[in-house]
């Protein structure tokens, strides 16, 4: 890691801060349950929207079609152009 100082005492550093998004992602076969990150003051639609061809999952639990847990994982790297839908934890209301 890198730090810099200007000449009024700002500093820059090469890590970028993120918040850890408690999520939900549904890939073409799999549901996966973990946490995605985004960088502060910007929205989860701008993550998905970076060129890189991976989301970055930390703490994942991945699910079978049948909704058995296929495997759990510390980090998982999920492939952008497989994900049918993602959704913050924190928006999910359970139907009446």
């Amino acid at each position: 890691m890198s730090i810099h100082f200007d000449e009024k005492g700002k500093f820059y550093t090469n890590i970028v801060p993120k918040d850890a998004i408690p999520a939900t992602i549904q890939t073409l076969t799999n549901r996966i349950k973990g946490y995605v990150y985004i960088r502060q003051e910007e929205r989860i639609k701008d993550e998905l929207d970076r060129p890189e061809s991976f989301l970055a999952v930390t703490n994942a639990v991945i699910y079978n079609p049948d909704g058995t847990i296929l495997l759990e994982t510390e980090f998982a790297a999920i492939n952008r152009s497989h994900i049918i839908w993602l959704t913050p934890d924190n928006d999910i209301h359970p139907m009446q």
